[in-house]
């Protein structure tokens, strides 16, 4: 008996041991064995995505020339340029080195715009403006989506004036090579005869807003795009994402004051954040907690706003937790997610039948017009488990099986993480950087309630 008992009690022990990385633990948004898939995923997709000087990955952008290697936004052949938006986003997960960080902080600084002018096609370039992507073999700057062309940049559909979220990440990109480095020379360095701090307060203060609170604006016949993520689509009126962008830049700006012992300049940028935090909730929120994209076209309850509010806690508590209820039950009802990835507009927000967006250049449920994207689970996930952490935990868990199921490794069939996905069986652009790099970086700040 006791020779059975114990060859029994020593598997049983031995299986337990095992199970342990299959089951997430009650106060973690992840098991163990998931954070580590994910963390070596995407630290696989972020080398994949570095360009190194000399190298080719697309036949027509020639060779990286730009003298330091270039993170674009994914791997293989798609994008092949460096993405400020992209990169920015990504930086939070730690696996960008120092001296890279510090080469395209300087390449972004430079191509930074040294006059105002206006483009062939008729769109204005400010004095001061953050490119969209820089080209890997001359690094001229392309300041609008749509193109490689330096020439031909800036038609209209694209907008008259480049996106606004650039302009912060370009800060974003500064205050974190600070951060961890604690490198503060670097800001009053100058590039091209002017300091890299003064280059950041230039792009800063160069998004239109409103005087009395700070908050993006925009007109049909002054456009720009709200965020690169949604470049397809025709957002007009005052601005919920690219607000939420500048109240995190002015935040980063203050600290970076603060470390300069620029009191004055810190309190600045402390009252800018904090007028554009009191506004966004009153401006933007409906009955329902969900954020508005905008004020005029396309002011449709925009998923990828709301999650980043609550991640970037500029809505109250009160507030919070009605947003939160609110995507837990949209995220329950089928309305939110698909295999763990986040549609811009829930499906029963949807403009019409034949478009999520009011106005878009994609067709209904591809792209960015009601496709799903990895890029902002991790931000849905914080906002959910506010108030429902076991439901945050098997949204996570629904992201992560679908990339173990598609996981790029697995060989050239496979392609996860895919920049966007619908069950119809669109796909676009396999290894993409955010769709990993962004939900990484949002796990870690999750604690349960």
């Amino acid at each position: 008996m006791k020779r059975t008992v114990f060859p029994l009690l020593f598997l049983t022990i031995i299986l337990l041991g095992h199970g342990q990385s299959m089951f997430t633990p009650k106060d973690a948004i992840l098991s163990d064995g998931d954070l580590e898939f994910l963390k070596t995923l995407t630290e696989t997709i972020i080398d994949s995505s570095r360009i190194y000087p000399g190298e080719r990955v697309a036949d027509q952008m020639g060779n990286n020339n730009t003298g330091g290697i270039l993170v674009k936004p994914g791997g293989r052949g798609s994008y092949p340029a460096f993405w400020i938006r992209d990169y920015a986003m990504s930086l939070d997960t730690g696996f960008i080195t120092e001296e890279e960080q510090r080469n395209m902080l300087r390449l972004t600084a430079a191509t930074q715009a040294d006059r105002t002018w206006i483009t062939k096609n008729g769109a204005l370039i400010p004095f001061g403006a953050i490119a969209d992507h820089i080209r890997m073999d001359d690094g001229l700057p392309i300041y609008f989506p749509g193109t490689y062309s330096f020439e031909e940049q800036g038609t209209p559909e694209f907008g008259r004036t480049p996106p606004y979220g650039d302009q912060f990440f370009f800060v974003h990109m500064a205050f974190y090579f600070i951060k961890t480095t604690s490198e503060l020379t670097i800001l009053e360095q100058k590039i091209n005869g002017t300091s890299l701090m003064d280059r950041l307060e230039i792009a800063f203060n160069l998004p239109p807003s409103r005087l009395e609170d700070h908050i993006v604006t925009t007109t049909d016949h002054f456009r720009g795009i709200d965020f690169g993520f949604r470049d397809v689509m025709t957002i007009t009126g005052d601005l919920c994402y690219p607000s939420i962008l500048k109240f995190k830049a002015a935040l980063e700006l203050s600290e970076l004051f603060e470390k300069l012992n620029n009191q004055q300049k810190a309190d600045k940028y402390q009252l800018i954040a904090g007028k554009i935090k009191e506004t966004i909730p009153q401006l933007f929120m409906d009955e329902r907690g969900m954020l508005k994209a905008s004020t005029g076209k396309g002011n449709q309850p925009d998923v990828w706003s709301t999650a980043l509010a609550v991640y970037y806690d500029i809505l109250s508590q009160e507030e919070t937790e009605k947003t939160s209820r609110f995507l837990s039950q949209a995220y329950e009802n089928g309305h939110l997610s698909y295999k763990g990835n986040i549609r811009h507009i829930l499906t029963t927000d949807d403009y019409s039948d034949s478009t999520a967006w009011e106005y878009s250049m994609a067709k209904k449920n591809t792209y960015q017009n009601g496709a799903y994207w990895g890029t902002p689970t991790g931000w849905v996930c914080y906002a959910i488990a506010k108030t429902n952490f076991i439901l945050a935990q098997r949204l996570a868990k629904e992201y992560i099986d679908d990339l173990r199921q598609k996981d790029f490794r697995k060989g050239p069939e496979y392609g996860a993480p895919y920049e966007c996905f619908h069950p119809s069986g669109h796909t676009q652009n396999p290894l993409y950087m955010t769709t990993v790099s962004c939900p990484l970086a949002a796990f870690g700040n999750i604690v349960k309630p």
